[in-house]
């Protein structure tokens, strides 16, 4: 797939294209479907499939105050785009300049000057141009004069919700991290490096894995049974996302417990994925209450992961007596 930047990268224009516009931040089952409509009439047209992104997100630049964190950073956005088979993906810099172009100095310049698109689909809530003019009707009639035509995708729904980043973030904060994964086609997960602790867990309760300054959408702050990357290796884990009430006030923070690793990481890339909420963070009256509950979560999680293993799913062999420090 060929990660196109600025326009002035494509020298010339396409033959002929297949085009998705959106932010499409989350990659969820609602986008992935509007990426396989893109690869199949790219096929049947004999021409390109190429989707339009922009970064930052458009509400970071027009109001900032209002704008959302991020479900998928652009990296991992950019690989779960190529995982769909698209051949270019446009990340256009979403700045004042962009964002003043009409709905149809978009078509005109973008869709049609550039891209040569025979086809544009998009979700039914599209909108696009200076403060979000456009419509999927507005888009239609431009497609009328441009030539090229609109379709537009139908509503999906999981379990009775509609699939929409917002709606992905509304589980995560309410801490229903399995519906999210629901709508995302995998478990919701964040990444980072591994940065050094306070040093609480190792000294008074169990050592763990703490995942450096985040930038993305964090769950609701409790205790998650999750799977923990720390290098190129997936371990089962506990993840604690929270505040450490019961050391005082500390800052926001990640950090995981390894059930299957004995030894020690001290540094590297780090990536967690959430799959079952098991409470929510509590202040204990001291250290020792804490670790005997964060053994009780070892014990559920270890439950949890056996019932995945049967059931088929991605699970490593358990083994709680030996942690990892950082």
């Amino acid at each position: 797939m060929q990660v196109v930047r600025d326009l002035s990268e494509l020298h010339k224009p396409l033959h002929t294209s297949a085009v998705t516009i959106g932010n499409f931040d989350g990659i969820h089952l609602a986008h992935r479907a509007l990426l396989r409509r893109v690869v199949h009439s790219a096929e049947e047209l004999g021409g390109t499939s190429v989707v339009i992104t922009f970064d930052p997100h458009p509400a970071q630049v027009l109001a900032p105050e209002r704008a959302p964190k991020t479900l998928t950073p652009l990296a991992r956005k950019i690989r779960l785009i190529e995982q769909e088979g698209i051949d270019i993906l446009m990340v256009l810099r979403f700045n004042r300049e962009l964002a003043a172009l009409s709905p149809a100095e978009f078509a005109d310049n973008i869709l049609v000057g550039k891209l040569r698109a025979a086809v544009v689909h998009v979700g039914s809530n599209f909108r696009f141009g200076h403060q979000r003019a456009g419509d999927t009707a507005v888009l239609a009639e431009l497609g009328r004069q441009g030539g090229f035509r609109v379709e537009t995708l139908p509503m999906i729904k999981v379990r009775g919700h509609r699939v929409s980043s917002s709606q992905v973030r509304h589980f995560l904060s309410e801490g229903h991290v399995e519906m999210a994964g629901r709508m995302l086609a995998r478990p919701y997960a964040v990444d980072g490096t591994i940065t050094a602790g306070e040093g609480v867990g190792h000294k008074q309760t169990v050592p763990t894995l703490n995942l450096g300054p985040i930038g993305q959408q964090l769950p609701k702050n409790g205790v998650y049974i999750t799977r923990t990357r720390a290098g190129d290796t997936w371990h089962d884990s506990v993840t604690n996302v929270g505040h450490k009430p019961t050391f005082g006030h500390h800052r926001l923070g990640v950090e995981s417990f390894l059930l299957d690793f004995r030894g020690e990481i001290k540094a590297g890339a780090m990536e967690v994925e959430f799959l079952h909420r098991l409470r929510d963070e509590i202040k204990f009256p001291n250290p020792e209450a804490l670790k005997h509950q964060i053994q009780h979560d070892v014990q559920r999680s270890l439950k949890f992961f056996r019932l995945l293993k049967n059931l088929g799913g991605r699970a490593s062999g358990p083994n709680p007596s030996s942690p990892a420090r950082a």
